[in-house]
């Protein structure tokens, strides 16, 4: 895979890789544009993302790279800068954006979010009816004596997000989510602080992990995926990269 993205991004290793060379087929260096590009513009600059998310950004059937169209612009635009910047590690990320400035990245991520596209069916549930049902309560309910949320109180009623920096949680395959949980546990993906999922993958079991991807894996995807507006109430903690968000008082 990473011998690929290579190949795609060979010829400009340069700050604008993804910028005119994709597009064009060529390796001329030119200087991003002032303004955001048309999305037709920029449809052939990120050619190396659809290289692991798939067709548009739908993602794909191997169970590692998530869907990243019609994602939160804001959401998109934190990753990538914590790709680029080190507190998320994955080489091949890091090799495609290392260069890339933060108005490009914000280009790029403000690209996929505008992207209207169906979902797919969700797979068959990948776990026992037991761990399903554990699932679920975490998801909706969450754990108040280990001061556990529920997913919901966040990423909204519908888990498809809150626009312009909660992600959503369906739509994404089990094994995904079960490695970036891992990953938060683990101290290997990070978040600017206040970093409340890695504060709330902590105190979940190897089980309960398990649990809660399996069950939001097998879930439908609601209002086509579409993330809110606003969340109903505030949320229960404050998380950073979402500072616009309301928290409820302590």
């Amino acid at each position: 895979m990473i011998d690929r993205l290579r190949h795609l991004l060979r010829p400009l290793a340069v700050v604008f890789c993804l910028s005119a060379g994709l597009a064009a087929g060529v390796g001329a260096q030119q200087p991003a544009p002032a303004t955001a590009a048309p999305a037709a513009a920029m449809a052939p600059r990120v050619l190396a993302c659809t290289v692991c998310h798939g067709k548009e950004g739908r993602a794909t059937p191997d169970g590692y790279f998530p869907r990243i169209a019609g994602k939160p612009a804001g959401y998109l635009a934190n990753q990538l800068l914590n790709f680029r910047d080190g507190r998320r590690s994955y080489p091949q990320m890091t090799y495609l954006i290392e260069h890339l400035t933060d108005g490009y990245l914000r280009e790029m991520a403000e690209h996929f979010a505008a992207l209207d596209l169906p979902y797919p069916p969700p797979p068959p549930p990948q776990a026992p009816p037991a761990a399903l049902e554990q699932g679920r309560k975490l998801v909706q309910q969450g754990d108040a004596a280990r001061n556990i949320p529920a997913c919901v109180a966040c990423h909204g009623a519908a888990m498809t997000g809150v626009a312009p920096s909660i992600p959503g949680l369906l739509g994404l395959p089990r094994d995904y989510l079960n490695s970036q949980l891992g990953a938060w546990k683990t101290g290997q993906r990070r978040a600017h602080a206040p970093d409340c999922m890695a504060d709330i993958a902590r105190q979940l079991t190897p089980d309960e992990v398990s649990a809660v991807s399996a069950w939001l894996a097998a879930q439908p995807v609601a209002a086509g995926g579409k993330p809110a507006r606003t969340l109903p109430a505030a949320m229960p903690a404050r998380c950073g990269g979402v500072a616009d968000v309301p928290v409820a008082a302590h």
